[in-house]
Order: structure tokens, then C-alpha cells, then sequence
């Protein structure tokens, strides 16, 4: 079967409700086939209060009244006494925090008079676990299910589903990449439940009792609940089944008319400057009279709860930032407890690339890195080590060409070489994640005057700590990598821009299909230089720079770089993206989508007319059924790559010039 029709397929059943879960067994039906509400078996009940946060209801279970959250199996299971074979259970709930080395359970169902867990739930601050009692052995055991690098405690409200099935275990948080974990011990075929109780946010103990909200938990027996929880444009809110008292609708007015709402307030309101936030002011709210907007104490740190939705006005000249050459790209992110960087792929070498740091509100030299005529930079973390690779299009004085994997040493505070990596004219880093494993490719450019050559995928090794080959893929002149997820499936696009006698070439979009990533679809482009993924409520874009139009065997243009670039929307029913839009644009080599308040808005890159250097790049606001409308011209010379990050001061645009050695930033004004 072709990729195009497996994925059509797939994607049907996704889009259609169809469930994934494996295997042929059949289960005699011991409850209804439809969701179970767990949580209403004890809402309203003592020991449970209930709260509002960030728009939402949720119950707090008491530490003190373990037992009293508590209910007999017989209430759900109706017709016989066996917990489902296959079966998903979806979880609603918020965290605000948790110690390090804690647990917390979100429910547990366990026999009478007996300490082990027939089924669980659990979670760490950095991982979820599931555990049951598997009785394949004489006495039975209790097995754990553990799913890594699940971090929840952020004061948000997140929707879990995990989907169960033999031995195929599948998480999938807020509608993300699924994360699947196959282990050795099946779930039981046939789990008594027999004289089991369940007990909600604990394990009849006072410790590890969950301490935070709870709005939904649902056992929906024989299916994966994934295609009916993704369906919503708040995927971290989607519901099957919440308590009556956790709806909308509030209770009905009493005698005297007044109408009460059923859950509690008891809260503190600070108004004036930023006052500090430890666990003293846990759960008390600051008025930003500046900014308008509402924040909570988690304990730690204030995080937002309501703010006026801000609209850009106009960008401003912020800062000139003097960069050691022309600038190919610029990388911006964030250290953890470090702080804000940009680092700059630099022309010259000497003296290379540099990163700055973001100090009293500016950027400022922070490290200089020995590069080769750099491209671009990447940053990405696995697990707790924090990367950024450069792409080096020349060798270096040794006649030797490869690009550079740096990792940031806590302990000098710097960014030191790890790996060394072989590539060719290398334009682009790409890393992500599939199925828990991380990758990295490079886009290799040309060989010598060869440019339809492989680009290369690595796979992160960890028992090794490198990165090596795992598969190539053959492109032409390539620019740009862009990797993208559509429901739980992966994608990565590439840029092709020139092969050796046209720019008039495909560009293609590959997907992941058992273990490889396999030809989705072509794209005709015209010297493409970049891919950039657009998410509009639940609509999917892919917008394509393209940079010039040129052919050996046909007559001239008269502008080569006047030149439309595209924008095409995912159609599930044509089984591939289409065009939506066409932008004229000027030898356009890049694209940056970001937001501002409920506004979406697209930033090209512009470099040359045909005439000179000094070409207006423009923001497009998205406007809906007529698309994307020119807004903003802003001035630029030689314009190569837009950053867009955020500070607690507002949001900024970084560009970068290939034709001087000054990069800026621009700050974004709003209303």
C-alpha cells in the first residue's frame, strides 16, 4: 500500500472516532460500552471541595478523608465482576506542584482487606505510571507501566488519555505525539474486581494523596478515547463526562432568589508592584494593574490567570545588534534558571558565531563559538542535557567539513563541542522527537558542484550518549528541514532549492510510517528556501519560501526574484495539503508565524528585488476567509531569518541581515 492511501486511511479513522487498540480478543462486556464518569461516584461527597482555576471547576480531595472517597467496583462493573480487557481512561486534572522524589495518586482499585493495587494511577513530577496486578504468575505481582518525561506539574489544566491493550500500553497528553510503550506483561485478560473498591486521589493512606484539581475521570471500556477526545480546539480541556457540580451551569437559586455557586474562594488579592511568591502566598492572586491581567502563586512563581488580549499596534526600532559578520540565521532560547540567548550563524572565520545573552533588556555578547561559514543554529534538550548545533557550509583550515554538536556545561556555564558530525555545505539542523526516541538531521546542501545528494536522519543513541546515521534521504540543493505533528502522526518537510540546472523542482513531505519516514507528497517550488508549519485554531498550514525562479533551458524571467511563495492548508478528504494562498513575495528565504493576543500574523523574509538589497520584509495578519493581509512594512537590508520571543517586558522580532554585520530587534507595540 502506497504512503498517500495508508496515511488516508489512518487518518480517516482518527478523523472518524476509529480506535487503535490492537489485538483480536473479545471481552464479555461486564459494563456498559460507554464512558464511565468515576469521579461523579463521589462528587458532591465529604472531603471533597470544590474549586474554580483558569476558567474551570475542579474538585480537591482531603488528605484527612482517604476512605471517604471511596466506592464498591459493583457500581460500574454491573454485569459480572471483570475489570475490561481493553479500555481508556481520561483524566482532566491540574497540578501545581509537587516535591521531587513524591508521588501522588490520581486513583487506585484494590481489593478489600488487601495492600496491592489491582489498577493505579500515578504520577511523579516528571513521570506518570500505571500500574496492575498481574495474576499470570502463582500469587500474581503488581507490573508498572512508566512513562518518562510526562511533566504536568505547571499549574495548567492537562487532559490524559491513556489507551490499554495486551501489551500495548499508549499516553497521549493534551492531544500530542502519543507516547507507546510496549512491555513484556500483557494486561490480565480477566482482573477480578470482586469485593474492590475504588478509591479516588489516594490508596486508603494519607500519603500520596493528590493534591491538586481533579475535573474529569473516565473509564471508557473497549476503545481508544484519543479520536474522541481530539476533536476539540481546547485539547487540554476536552471532556467525555464531568460531574453535574463541575459544569458550567451553576446551582439553582435558593428561596430568597440569590443564586450560589457550589464552589469555594478563599483568597487574597495583592494589588501594586510584583509582590514575591513562596509557599506563604501559595493560591493568592496579584492584580498588574500595567498589564491588566490576573496572577496566581503556584508557590514558586506567579503565573497568569486572565490578561487583557493585547492586538499590535506597530513594531518599533528596539536595538542594533552589532553582530562578528554577516548573519545566516539566528537561534533564539532559553536556559532554564539561566536565562534568554540568541545565538548567530556568522559569514566569517574568524572570529565564527557568537551568542548573546538577554541582560537589563538588550542582547549582549555572551560567548564566541569557532564556526565556518555557519547557516544555522539548533537548540534542543534530551532529557536533561541542553544542545545547539551549528551548520557549517565551508571547511575548516584543515580541509576537514563537518558541522557541531555543543552541549552547555552547568559547570562553566558555557557551551562546550560534543560531537562532531560529517556533512556537506550543511544548511539546517532539524531535531525532534518520535515515539520517545530523539532525531537530528541535517539538510546537506551540494558535494563539490554536486547538489542532488543525501541529506542525513540521526538517531540519538543512549547508551552510547551520541548521535548516529538512521536513514538518508536524497535532496536536491536542499535549504530547510521542518519537522511537524498532525494528531499522532509525524511529518518532516524539506526545501528543495536547485537541481544544479532549475530551481523548478518538488520539495517533498515525507511521514513516518514502521520506523522510517516514507514520500507523502510533492510540492512544485521554486528555489525553496523554507518551510514554516501555521496552526489556526484547528486548521493546518504549511507556508513555503520560495527565492528565486531560474532554468538553464528556459528563456529568462524578466525578474527572477519577484517570485509568488505559498501557502497550503491540510485537506483530509483530498489525502494532502493544497494551495490556500499565493503571497508575492522578493527572493524570500524565510517565514515566522507567531500570535499576538487572538491575532495570528506571518513575517517573511525579503532579501533582493532583483535590484538591490534594501527590500521591505512585511507581517501578514491572518484574516480569516480572505487570509493572510499585508500589515506591516518594515525596512530591511539583505533580510535572511525572523526569530519571535517573548520577555516579561513584551514580544520582540530579531532579523537577520546576510549583507551587513548588524542584526535587530524589533519590539512589537500593542493596544
Amino acid at each position: 500500500m502506497s504512503a498517500p492511501l495508508l496515511l488516508w486511511v489512518i487518518l480517516l479513522r482518527w478523523a472518524s472516532g476509529g480506535g487503535f487498540l490492537r489485538g483480536g480478543r473479545t471481552w464479555q462486556h461486564c459494563t456498559d460500552l460507554r464512558p464511565l464518569d468515576v469521579l461523579s461516584e463521589v462528587a458532591p461527597a465529604r472531603g471533597v471541595r470544590v474549586f474554580q482555576a483558569r476558567g474551570l471547576r475542579g474538585l480537591q480531595l482531603s488528605a484527612s478523608r482517604p476512605r471517604a472517597l471511596a466506592f464498591p467496583a459493583s457500581r460500574l462493573f454491573i454485569h459480572c465482576d471483570r475489570f475490561p480487557e481493553e479500555f481508556s481512561i481520561i483524566v482532566t486534572l491540574r497540578v501545581l506542584g509537587i516535591p521531587a522524589k513524591s508521588n501522588e495518586y490520581i486513583f487506585t482499585l484494590m481489593a478489600e482487606e488487601s495492600p496491592g493495587v489491582l489498577v493505579g494511577l500515578r504520577y511523579t513530577p516528571d513521570k506518570l505510571h500505571f500500574l496492575f496486578w498481574s495474576q499470570e504468575r502463582a500469587g500474581g505481582w503488581q507490573s508498572r507501566v512508566t512513562f518518562p518525561n510526562v511533566s504536568l506539574a505547571d499549574s495548567r489544566w492537562h487532559t490524559l488519555v491513556l489507551a490499554v491493550s495486551g501489551q500495548s500500553f499508549s499516553l497521549t497528553v493534551d492531544c500530542s505525539s502519543p507516547k507507546d510503550v510496549v512491555v513484556e506483561t500483557p494486561f490480565p485478560a480477566s482482573l477480578s474486581v470482586r469485593r474492590a473498591n475504588f478509591y479516588l486521589g489516594n490508596r486508603q493512606r494519607r500519603k500520596g494523596v493528590f493534591t491538586g484539581l481533579l475535573r474529569q475521570l473516565v473509564l471508557l471500556p473497549g476503545a481508544d478515547a484519543t479520536p474522541q477526545i481530539c476533536t476539540t480546539m481546547n485539547f487540554k480541556v476536552a471532556t467525555l463526562s464531568v460531574p453535574t457540580i463541575l459544569q458550567d451551569v451553576p446551582a439553582k437559586p435558593a428561596s430568597n432568589g440569590v443564586l450560589k455557586y457550589p464552589y469555594e474562594t478563599d483568597t487574597k488579592v495583592t494589588l501594586g508592584s510584583r509582590p514575591r511568591c513562596t509557599k506563604q502566598e501559595k493560591a493568592q492572586f496579584w492584580f498588574n494593574a500595567s498589564r491588566r491581567g490576573l496572577y496566581l502563586c503556584n508557590g514558586s512563581t506567579w503565573v497568569s490567570m486572565l490578561e487583557v488580549k493585547h492586538r499590535l499596534d506597530y513594531v518599533e526600532e528596539y536595538q542594533n545588534l552589532v553582530t562578528n559578520s554577516e548573519t545566516m540565521g539566528i537561534e533564539v532560547f532559553t536556559i532554564p534558571k539561566v536565562g534568554l540567548f540568541a545565538a548567530t550563524a556568522n559569514r566569517v572565520s574568524p572570529p565564527g558565531s557568537a551568542i548573546y545573552k538577554w541582560t537589563d533588556g538588550k542582547f549582549v555578547p555572551y560567548q564566541n563559538i569557532p564556526t565556518y561559514q555557519a547557516q544555522s543554529w539548533k537548540y534542543f534538550t534530551i532529557g536533561k542535557k541542553i544542545f545547539l548545533a551549528v551548520a557549517n557550509f565551508e571547511q575548516n583550515e584543515r580541509g576537514q567539513e563537518f558541522s557541531v554538536i555543543y552541549k552547555w556545561s552547568h559547570r562553566k556555564a558555557k557551551f562546550v563541542t560534543y560531537q562532531r558530525i560529517t556533512t556537506h555545505s550543511a544548511r539546517d539542523w532539524e531535531a525532534f522527537v518520535i515515539e520517545g526516541e530523539a532525531f537530528l538531521a541535517v539538510v546537506n546542501h551540494r558535494e563539490g558542484n554536486n547538489h542532488n545528494i543525501d541529506s542525513v536522519i540521526y538517531r540519538w543513541n543512549p547508551r552510547t550518549g551520541l548521535f548516529e546515521a538512521n536513514q538518508t534521504i536524497a535532496t536536491s540543493g536542499a535549504y530547510d528541514w521542518e519537522f511537524f505533528t498532525i494528531g499522532p502522526y509525524s511529518f518532516l518537510a524539506v526545501a528543495n532549492t536547485f537541481n544544479g540546472t532549475s530551481t523548478k523542482i518538488y520539495s517533498h513531505i515525507y511521514i513516518w510510517l514502521s520506523g522510517s519516514f516514507q514520500l507523502f507528497q510533492s510540492i512544485l517550488t521554486f528555489g525553496a528556501a523554507d518551510w514554516e508549519v501555521l496552526r489556526i485554531g484547528d486548521r493546518v498550514f504549511l507556508a513555503v519560501a520560495n527565492s528565486h525562479s531560474y532554468d538553464s533551458g528556459m528563456p529568462a524571467p524578466s525578474n527572477f526574484y519577484a517570485i509568488n511563495s505559498s501557502i497550503y492548508e491540510l485537506n483530509i478528504t483530498a489525502q494532502m495539503f493544497v494551495k490556500f494562498q499565493d503571497l508575492l513575495t522578493y527572493s524570500a528565504l524565510d517565514w515566522e508565524f507567531f500570535s499576538v493576543g487572538d491575532d495570528s500574523f506571518l513575517v517573511v523574509a525579503n532579501s533582493f528585488d532583483g535590484f538591490t538589497f534594501s527590500v521591505n520584509s512585511i507581517i501578514y495578519r491572518w484574516q480569516g476567509y480572505e487570509g493572510f493581509v499585508a500589515a506591516h512594512h518594515l525596512p530591511t537590508i539583505g533580510c535572511r531569518d525572523w526569530e519571535v520571543f517573548h520577555t516579561a517586558d513584551g514580544s520582540y522580532l530579531l532579523y537577520s541581515s546576510a549583507r551587513e554585520p548588524l542584526s535587530k530587534v524589533l519590539k512589537l507595540k500593542t493596544t
